[in-house]
């Protein structure tokens, strides 16, 4: 992306913009509450909407100023971030880690989250370029 690390990082550390930057089409809006500011312990929720809506709290656990960032909900997911200086911008890097997940070839196979999550990053790293275009 055509921006300094600390850009994009600002972006992705201020919850109020997640619903613009989400590729999936989840995350319908942020709650009321939430920091301005992201930062290590901080917690932040989301209205969401997968088939039915639902509200969503995640936990910041992973917070390198601007280099990598990483939140996690209830069952042990984590969103990361992780952003690489290179000639001309950054290199972002979102990353979707399931380890945590108890079952994790059935919470697979039942909901074909992997190709849905994959489709969903690409849109959301679009969006996150676009958005950072607009700021520099």
């Amino acid at each position: 992306m055509p921006a300094e690390p600390q850009v994009v990082f600002d972006l992705l550390a201020d919850p109020a913009r997640h619903p613009e930057l989400d590729g999936s089409g989840s995350v319908r809006r942020a709650l009321d509450g939430n920091p301005e500011r992201l930062s290590k312990g901080a917690r932040f929720s989301m209205d969401m909407k997968l088939g039915v809506s639902y509200r969503i709290s995640n936990l910041v656990v992973e917070f390198d100023e601007p280099r990598q960032i990483a939140w996690r909900h209830f069952a042990g997911h984590r969103w990361r971030y992780t952003l690489t200086p290179v000639a001309g911008g950054t290199l972002v890097q979102e990353e979707w880690d399931p380890s945590r997940v108890p079952h994790l070839w059935l919470y697979f196979r039942l909901t074909r989250t992997p190709a849905r999550n994959r489709a969903g990053m690409e849109a959301t790293l679009e969006r996150l370029a676009d958005l950072v275009a607009r700021r520099t």
